[in-house]
């Protein structure tokens, strides 16, 4: 009992000297709270679209690759402080955060079906050289947390990024289709044949990357592709 007693109060005084802050809006954490405070998760701006037939992010690939659906989780807003998970998960070094919203969107969007069928999850990859320079891939992260909800497994080897491109946030849509073309190929395509897979990234702008991730995989026999980001850029 006193060891137990002891511990308690080792973690008692290690939450006051270190206490774990909102990625939102950087409160102190309640017990009970991970990641985010009530009221930061309460006002997250989630589009609901995996509720919605034909939304929105589906229609970004329709007539593009072999589509079984499609949904992001949140919107991304110029100015709104919700853009800072995304900054800490891609710039700031907190992977923590691609798990926790992982999970979080698993467990929010799960209860409409949408993972029902989905044979393997593929992280839309990162060049080998970004990776090393960001020490891990932020995609990555949201598909293992997901995996930890659903079960469905993570496939991080099968599709390789062969060129290392600059970064796509300045360019126009025409520039992004450009800037990505051509860039992934599959190591082994069969491992795919007749299975429904699941791409994951963090951000869906014009959706050039995942088009030409999917076109990695386009002349597998009997594939088909879903989508799932964990944020869809709005104006």
């Amino acid at each position: 009992m006193a060891e137990i007693a002891w511990k308690l109060w080792l973690q008692s005084a290690f939450r006051l000297l270190f206490p774990k802050r909102c990625a939102v809006c950087d409160a102190t954490l309640q017990d009970g709270e991970e990641a985010f405070c009530f009221r930061c998760n309460m006002g997250m701006p989630r589009t609901f679209y995996h509720l919605e037939k034909d939304n929105e992010v589906e229609k970004m690939f329709w007539g593009k690759i072999p589509l079984g659906h499609a949904t992001s989780y949140m919107f991304y807003q110029k100015g709104s402080d919700f853009r800072r998970i995304l900054h800490l998960l891609k710039y700031e070094g907190r992977k923590d955060l691609g798990y926790t919203m992982g999970r979080l969107m698993a467990a929010d969007v799960g209860r409409s079906g949408f993972f029902e069928g989905i044979d393997v999850i593929v992280p839309i990859p990162l060049h080998s050289a970004r990776q090393r320079e960001r020490g891990y891939n932020q995609s990555e992260c949201l598909a293992k947390g997901i995996s930890e909800v659903t079960g469905i497994p993570v496939d991080a080897s099968s599709v390789k990024r062969r060129v290392h491109t600059q970064s796509q946030t300045k360019k126009s849509a025409y520039e992004r289709w450009e800037n990505v073309e051509g860039i992934f190929y599959a190591v082994d395509k069969a491992r795919f044949a007749g299975k429904h897979v699941l791409l994951v990234d963090d951000v869906l702008t014009t959706g050039a990357t995942i088009t030409a991730c999917a076109d990695a995989l386009a002349d597998v026999d009997g594939v088909r592709l879903s989508v799932l980001t964990l944020a869809v850029a709005r104006s």
